[in-house]
């Protein structure tokens, strides 16, 4: 199965296999001292890294490893 990812160099969506993609979240502490976390998708394709952001229920079923 392929993810879909926007390629900003070539600007037009590409797939990429689920072999070249990793999970990764993406933690921050905002002004008010919450932790605010972000779900994303990191893959590889044709040696650009590419980046979408995925909601949780997403991110947690697809079953790849994780960064």
């Amino acid at each position: 199965m392929e993810i879909q990812f926007y390629d900003v160099k070539t600007r037009e969506k590409v797939g990429v296999p689920e072999a070249n993609v990793r999970k990764t979240r993406y933690e921050r502490t905002t002004k008010n001292g919450r932790t605010s976390t972000r779900y994303a998708l990191r893959g590889t394709y044709e040696g650009r890294k590419l980046t979408t952001f995925v909601s949780r229920e997403d991110w947690e079923r697809l079953d790849v490893p994780e960064e």
